[in-house]
C-alpha cells in the first residue's frame, strides 16, 4: 500500500512536529538510506515477524540531526529543535546518528522505512503539512478521535489524535495524534473501520504505559499541589528544561520507537493487503449474477435461522436448490469435512472426468441422445447404486448449461416430478411412473453390472472401476442419428472429437458458446417479453440470429428461464415498448 504512517506531537515550544514515520519503498533504498552502512554493523539485529524481516541500519546522515544535514534538506533545523539536558526532548524520536529501522518484506520484496522525517522533499512537504493540520485546524469535537481530511494536490489523511499523560506538562497531559496519509482516497475511506481500530489499538497500549509512570510520579510527588504553593511565574520559566520530555521517557519504553516501527510495518502491509483490485474483462456473465443472487438467497436464509428452531423436512422431499443441491450428509458429518477426504478422493477415481471422457464411456450415440435432452430442458434420470458415479455425472453435464438453469436432487428414494428438478439422482430399486418412461420429454440411464461381453476398453488405470459398469440410455423420444439437432450440439460434439484440444481448452470452448447462446436468449427476452413483438417479427429476429429451426428455438425458450433476476427486472424497469408509449400520449 503506498501510504505513510507518522506519529506527531504538539511542542509548546514550536507547534506541531512530526515524531516517527514509517514509508513504503518499492524500490532500491534513497541516498543516505543505507549507503553509509558500517562494516560489521550492517546487520546488527536482525528479526521476523509476520513475514517482514526487520534490521537496523547506519546512515552517514539523518536530515533530522540538522548540523550534519544540507542546507537544502528537507528536515528542521538545528535552532528549531527543542534543547534538553541529558535525554531525548519531545520534538525528537531518533538520537543524533541513529541508524533508523528497515523492514524487507520477503513475498514482495518491499521496504518499509522508519525515521523522524521522510527523505524525500515532496513527501517531507506533505507529511509536515498533514501533522500542522491534524493538531490544528482538522479536529474532532473533544480533541481526541478520529478524521478525515486532504485534497487531490496534498494527499487525503486519516488523522487520530489522543492525549498522553505527563505529570511535568501543562494541563498534566501531552497531545498526538496517528496519520495515514494516502493519494487514493476511495481506498482511505474504506480503509477507514480497519484503521481505526488497529491504530486505537496502539495508542491504548501507549496511554496505557504512560498512565503507569504518570500514577508512579504523582504517587511519590504530587505536581498539582506543589504548583498550587508556588508563586505564579510564566509557566515556561519553570520547566528548566525538564518538561519537554521524549515519548520513551512518558512511557518509561526504551525500545518504543522499535515497537513503533513494527507496528507501522504490520500495518501498511496489512491494510495493503485486505483489499484487492479484480480486472473484469466487460460486464458480469449471467452465471455470475446468478451466483450472486443465490448467495444473497442463502445468506437471507442462514440469517433468519438465527436464533429459530429449524424444522426437519419429510424424507420425501429432498432438499434442491437452482443451480447447486445440498447435501443429505448429517450435521456431524459437515461439521467434519476433512475427517474422511482420503476416502472421498479415492472413491472420485471412479467418476466421470470430463464431458469428453462421458462420450468415451458411454459411447457416440447415447452421449449425443443424452446431451440433447439435457440441453432441451429435459429431466434426465440417472439410477444407480453408486452415489458418487451420479453425483460425477450431474458435475459433468451441468457445465453445459447457464447456472440458472440447473435444478439438481443428486440422490433420492423415490421419484420427483420434472418441475422439481431437471437432473434426478435415483436408487436402483426405485420405481419411476409408466408414463416418465415413454415420455419425450425425459430420458433415464440405468448404470448396471456389466457383463463381460460388455467391457469396453479401459483407457486409463482409473478407469478399472468405470469398466465393470454398462450403461443403458432410453428414452421415449429418441433422438434420430440423422437429425440435425441445436446449433450448440454439434459445436459441443465438434470440440470433444478433436483430440487437437486438451480438456482445458475443451471447457473454455463450452464457457465461450454458452456466452453466445446466452446473448441470443437476452435480445429473445427483450424482444418478446418486454417489446411484445408479433410473431412476424420474432420469426425474423430468429433468423437473423441463427436460430430458426425448431430445435434452437426450444432450447432458446429453456435457457431464457436461467436468466437472472436483475436482468429481467432492469430491463422490465428501464425499457419501454414503443406501442405502450403511443397509447399513453
Amino acid at each position: 500500500m503506498n501510504a505513510i504512517v507518522a506519529l506527531c506531537h504538539f511542542c509548546e515550544l514550536h507547534g506541531p512536529r512530526t515524531l516517527f514515520c514509517t514509508e513504503v519503498l518499492h524500490s532500491p533504498l534513497p541516498q543516505g538510506a543505507g549507503s553509509g552502512d558500517i562494516s560489521g554493523q550492517n546487520e546488527q539485529a536482525e528479526e521476523e515477524e509476520g513475514g517482514i524481516q526487520m534490521s537496523s541500519r547506519i546512515r552517514s546522515h539523518s536530515p533530522a540531526e540538522g548540523a550534519s544535514a544540507d542546507s537544502s534538506s528537507p528536515g528542521p533545523k538545528k535552532s528549531d529543535m527543542c534543547e534538553a539536558s541529558g535525554e531525548i526532548c519531545g520534538c525528537r524520536s531518533l538520537a543524533g546518528g541513529h541508524p533508523g529501522y528497515i523492514s524487507h518484506d520477503k513475498e514482495t520484496s518491499i521496504k518499509y522505512v522508519s525515521h523522524q522525517h521522510p527523505n524525500h522533499p515532496q513527501l517531507f512537504s506533505i507529511v509536515r503539512q498533514a501533522c500542522v493540520r491534524s493538531l490544528s485546524c482538522e479536529v474532532c469535537p473533544g480533541r481526541e478521535g478520529p478524521i478525515f481530511f486532504g485534497d487531490e494536490q496534498h494527499g487525503f489523511v486519516f488523522s487520530h489524535t489522543f492525549f498522553i499523560k505527563d505529570s511535568l506538562a501543562r494541563g498534566f497531559q501531552r497531545w498526538y495524534s496517528i496519520i495515514t496519509i494516502m493519494m487514493d482516497r476511495i481506498y482511505l475511506i474504506n480503509s477507514w473501520p480497519f484503521l481505526l481500530g488497529k491504530i486505537r489499538g496502539i495508542i491504548d497500549e501507549l496511554q496505557g504505559k504512560a498512565l503507569k509512570v504518570f500514577e508512579a510520579e504523582q504517587f511519590g510527588c504530587p505536581q498539582r499541589a506543589q504548583r498550587m504553593n508556588t508563586a505564579f511565574t510564566p509557566f515556561l520559566h519553570q520547566r528548566n528544561g525538564n518538561a519537554a520530555r521524549s515519548l520513551t521517557s512518558l512511557t518509561n519504553d526504551e525500545n518504543l520507537w522499535a515497537c513503533l516501527h513494527t507496528s507501522f510495518a504490520w500495518l501498511l502491509k496489512a491494510c495493503g493487503s485486505r483489499l484487492t483490485e479484480k480486472l473484469l474483462e466487460g460486464a458480469p456473465t449471467e452465471d455470475t449474477l446468478v451466483q450472486m443472487e443465490k448467495l444473497a438467497d442463502l445468506k437471507e436464509e442462514s440469517e433468519g435461522w438465527d436464533g429459530s428452531e429449524e424444522e426437519e423436512k419429510p424424507s420425501s422431499q429432498p432438499d434442491v436448490v437452482e443451480g447447486q443441491e445440498l447435501s443429505k450428509s448429517s450435521p456431524e458429518t459437515s461439521l467434519l469435512p476433512d475427517c474422511n477426504s482420503w476416502n472421498v478422493a479415492h472413491r472420485r477415481l471412479s467418476v466421470f472426468r470430463s464431458l469428453r471422457h462421458m462420450r468415451q464411456v458411454l459411447g457416440a450415440s447415447a452421449f449425443r441422445m443424452l446431451a440433447w435432452h439435457v440441453l432441451m430442458g429435459n429431466q434426465v434420470i440417472w439410477k444407480a447404486q453408486d452415489m458418487d458415479l451420479v453425483q460425477s455425472a450431474f458435475d459433468v453435464l451441468r457445465t453445459m448449461l447457464p447456472i440458472g438453469c440447473v435444478r439438481i436432487i443428486p440422490y433420492s428414494e423415490q421419484y420427483e416430478e420434472a418441475y422439481r428438478c431437471n437432473f434426478l439422482g435415483l436408487s436402483p430399486h426405485v420405481q419411476i411412473p409408466p408414463h416418465i418412461l415413454s415420455s419425450e420429454f425425459a430420458v433415464l440411464v440405468e448404470v448396471r453390472a456389466a457383463t463381460r461381453s460388455s467391457l469396453y476398453p479401459t483407457l486409463f488405470d482409473d478407469e478399472q472401476s468405470l469398466n465393470k459398469y454398462e450403461f443403458l440410455v432410453t428414452s421415449g423420444s429418441p433422438v434420430a442419428a440423422d437429425r440435425v439437432g441445436p446449433t450448440i450440439l454439434n459445436k459441443i460434439e465438434a470440440a470433444l472429437t478433436n483430440q487437437n484440444l486438451s480438456v482445458d481448452v475443451v471447457d473454455q470452448c463450452l464457457v465461450c458458446l454458452k456466452e453466445e447462446w446466452m446473448n441470443k436468449v437476452k435480445v429473445l427476452f427483450k424482444f418478446t417479453k418486454v417489446d411484445s413483438r408479433p410473431k412476424e417479427d420474432t420469426q425474423k429476429l430468429l433468423s437473423i440470429l441463427g436460430a430458426a429451426e425448431e430445435d434452437n428455438v426450444k432450447l432458446l425458450k429453456f435457457w431464457m428461464t436461467g436468466l437472472s433476476k436483475t436482468y429481467k427486472s432492469h430491463l422490465m424497469s428501464t425499457v419501454r415498448s414503443p406501442t405502450s408509449s403511443e397509447c399513453r400520449n
